[in-house]
């Protein structure tokens, strides 16, 4: 792994956030079936503001790493904002990861957007893509 920086070889090492929330607010479980990462990103949020974010991944160190990363940043901030987040940090990793290894970020990215669409769907009843009122079913 001498390929990747010093940041990303720190969390792969020594990953922030493993495990999982009890009772979580959401939960995002993505899946890559090219290269057999699975990974699943759990938040719970308090006053529209994430307070914990954990993950659990089975895949390569760089799957690893990007989790870690990506929890550590989004504690604290509003949805909109740990999406913003999301994407600036998607940026910053992307550039320094070899083009193989794109997948991987793009799995925490996505289990990210999961959890925040079910937490909005169970606070609302209504699913964000088009979805229904669970009130009414």
């Amino acid at each position: 792994m001498t390929k990747y920086p010093k940041f990303l070889m720190e969390h792969f090492q020594n990953p922030r956030n493993v495990g999982e929330i009890s009772d979580p607010d959401g939960v995002g479980t993505v899946g890559n079936a090219s290269c057999g990462d699975i990974m699943q990103m759990f938040i719970k949020v308090n006053g529209g503001k994430i307070i914990e974010a954990k993950f659990k991944t089975f895949g390569c160190g760089a799957a690893i790493a990007t989790s870690s990363i990506l929890t550590e940043r989004i504690k604290g901030a509003n949805l909109d904002e740990a999406l913003k987040i999301s994407e600036e940090t998607s940026k910053e990793v992307l550039a320094q990861l070899p083009k193989e290894k794109v997948p991987c970020f793009t799995l925490a990215t996505d289990a990210l957007k999961l959890a925040i669409e079910e937490y909005r769907c169970k606070r609302t009843g209504v699913h964000e893509k088009g979805g229904f009122d669970i009130s009414k079913v």
